[in-house]
């Protein structure tokens, strides 16, 4: 766990000053990263909740480091983080189930048209 932490210290310090990116934007930015990387690697669309339970899950494994790296809680800090980690994730599958649930009217066919007649779903 030691070695996990000498590793994840720098890196982390190395990260924002390369980008010269806020600490805010970075956890926006990884949010995004893991939704899709999870997207891609449980092939789970992104109105399902896999992709974001994974943004979740690294959120707050990122925080646990953080405590451990510091010695302590920095709750306002942490809180802070984890809320710019899985805000627009959850933004995104939240909208995307919204338009699964309410699809637009001019896509779907007349009600009256037979089922062979139907245009494929998309």
């Amino acid at each position: 766990m030691e070695s996990l932490l000498e590793f994840y210290r720098p890196l982390s310090t190395q990260i924002g000053m390369e980008t010269g990116a806020s600490d805010s934007l970075l956890h926006v930015h990884g949010g995004l990263f893991i939704l899709f990387l999870a997207r891609i690697v449980t092939r789970r669309s992104l109105a399902t909740w896999t992709p974001l339970l994974c943004v979740i899950a690294v959120a707050a494994a990122k925080e646990i480091a953080d405590r451990i790296a510091h010695g302590a809680w920095r709750f306002p800090d942490s809180a802070f983080d984890f809320l710019n980690t899985i805000f627009w994730p959850l933004v995104l599958m939240l909208g995307l189930r919204w338009r699964r649930a309410h699809p637009d009217p001019a896509t779907r066919p007349p009600p009256d048209t037979p089922p062979e007649q139907e245009e494929p779903a998309r």
